[in-house]
C-alpha cells in the first residue's frame, strides 16, 4: 500500500494542482481531503460541481485501485452517479470516504461520500470500475 500511495501521489498531477490529500485506510477503503480554494469556485463563494465530481471520482476510484494494485492492476472509470446534497464554500475542508462494495474478476463496484468539516454530507456517489493489468498503462514505468 505504501508503494501505491507513493506512485499515485507522484503521477496524479490533477490531485497535486488541486490540493487533494490521499490516505489509504486499508485495501478497498480510502480517505481523500481537500480545502476549497478560490480556484475551485463556480460563484464568488461556492465550489464548482465539477470539482466535487472530480474529487468524488478520486474517492471511489482510488478505493477500487487500493483493492487491485497489490495484484499489479489499475482501474478505469466505467461510470458513476453523483448526488449533491449541500454546497461547499470557500475555506471548507472536505473529506471524501470511499469503499469497495463488491468486486468481481474485472468489475468493481464502489460508493463514497464527501463531508464538510461540520460532518454534513455534501455529496454521495456510486461507481463502477474496470480493473486491468498495469502493463497496459504508462504508469508501469514508475514501478
Amino acid at each position: 500500500m505504501e508503494k501505491l500511495l507513493e506512485i499515485y501521489n507522484q503521477v496524479n498531477q490533477f490531485g497535486k494542482e488541486n490540493g487533494l490529500k490521499l490516505t489509504i485506510v486499508k485495501s478497498g477503503k480510502i480517505i481523500y481531503e481537500m480545502e476549497v480554494l478560490p480556484k475551485h469556485l463556480a460563484t464568488p463563494t461556492t465550489i464548482h460541481g465539477g470539482m466535487l465530481a472530480a474529487m468524488m471520482d478520486g474517492v471511489i476510484g482510488v478505493a477500487a485501485l487500493s483493492l487491485v494494485a497489490p495484484e499489479g492492476r489499475l482501474v478505469s472509470t466505467i461510470e458513476y452517479k453523483i448526488n449533491y446534497f449541500k454546497p461547499a464554500f470557500i475555506g471548507d475542508i472536505l473529506t471524501g470516504k470511499g469503499r469497495v462494495d463488491n468486486a468481481g474478476k474485472r468489475i468493481i463496484h464502489t460508493s463514497g461520500e464527501i463531508y464538510n468539516q461540520h460532518k454534513e454530507i455534501v455529496a454521495k456517489a456510486m461507481g463502477t470500475f474496470n480493473a486491468y493489468p498495469i502493463e497496459k498503462s504508462d504508469v508501469a514505468k514508475y514501478l
